[in-house]
């Protein structure tokens, strides 16, 4: 069995984010590019976004602090602390309107 603090990974990823120069940070906690599910934590500064990109698979992002905006070119959905929000499948872009720290979650093909 594995066990990883989602809490304590957020405040070291928002740490390294509000360092960084692109204003965000990620680590993948489960799965990767062998495996079917992939669970990565992605902490984003206020203001910053992950580019407007395609839908890698069927995904869910996880606010675990902070609010987030997720976008596509017809519609955006607006995420809090708590909130689980569907990926739409179709091109979309992800912006932190304050900081915050996610849970994406995608189940893509091997």
């Amino acid at each position: 069995m594995e066990k990883t603090s989602l809490t304590a990974l957020a405040v070291r990823l928002m740490d390294a984010a509000r360092d960084s120069s692109s204003g965000r940070s990620a680590q993948t906690v489960y799965g990767g590019r062998t495996r079917m599910l992939r669970q990565t934590v992605l902490a984003l500064r206020a203001g910053e976004s992950l580019a407007e990109h395609e839908n890698p698979g069927e995904a869910t992002l996880h606010v675990l602090q902070g609010r987030v905006l997720l976008t596509t070119q017809d519609t955006s959905c607006e995420g809090a602390g708590g909130d689980l929000l569907v990926v739409p499948d179709s091109r979309h872009a992800l912006t932190a309107t304050e900081d915050a720290v996610v849970l994406l979650t995608v189940a893509g093909q091997t």
